[in-house]
């Protein structure tokens, strides 16, 4: 178990840190339906990050895998191509960041979200957790290493768990402040928000790299063996 938490620690670290769902959850608990909007966005991105991660290790530790519990090969396959993309990223965001004095930009979509029922929250949360491509690579990169891992399947599920929770703290953690943070609340949120906004290409840019080399690493090595 410790094998296959250690190998998908780093991924979910990555999808915890991502400023996007942090924002929108920020956005969203300052609109009347604040507590509600919040709770459906928390809960639409747990499931979908959960159904990823499910079917992703559930197919690398069976397609493909040997009786005495060695992963499918076409695990170490994916991790590879994840590798290069997470690099890809990485050069993409550095290159994309804002220039010096110019302000980061929110998507168009942030300015409806006052106006969202519960229903459009937990359908944008499962956008961002499945469909956006820098987070559907690390959910899939992350429940990729434990699929290859050499833990045993309650190991493997005790991990997928706990790489849901760890990649849910983007918005569990807000919304765990607006219910017990009282008058502070606003101010703490307002403060993640513009840090996570401000810094963003920079902290995704080096976590995107390093897990690009770690992946591609770990893929060369089980290949090879």
């Amino acid at each position: 178990m410790g094998d296959a938490i250690g190998q998908m620690l780093a991924s979910a670290v990555g999808i915890a840190i991502s400023p996007l769902p942090l924002i929108a959850v920020v956005l969203m608990l300052a609109t009347p339906r604040g507590k509600a909007n919040g709770t459906a966005f928390a809960l639409g991105w747990m499931i979908t990050l959960g159904v990823i991660t499910t079917a992703v290790v559930l197919a690398g530790s069976g397609a493909g895998a040997d009786d005495g519990g060695t992963p499918a090969t076409w695990t170490y396959w994916l991790k590879l191509a994840l590798g290069a993309l997470f690099l890809l990223m990485g050069a993409k965001q550095w290159k994309d960041r804002p220039k010096e004095g110019e302000e980061h930009r929110m998507p168009g979509w942030m300015r409806a979200i006052d106006t969202f029922t519960p229903g459009k929250a937990a359908g944008l949360a499962a956008l961002l957790s499945g469909a956006n491509p820098k987070n559907l690579v690390l959910a899939l990169g992350g429940a990729a290493s434990i699929a290859s891992s050499t833990a045993s399947g309650g190991g493997k599920a005790v991990a997928g768990v706990l790489f849901v929770v760890i990649g849910s703290l983007c918005v569990l953690l807000p919304l765990l402040v607006y219910i017990f943070g009282g008058a502070r609340a606003p101010h703490v949120l307002g403060g993640w928000k513009a840090w996570m906004g401000e810094h963003n290409a920079a902290i995704m840019t080096v976590v995107l790299v390093v897990l690009g080399a770690k992946y591609a690493g770990d893929a060369i090595s089980g290949l090879t063996a």
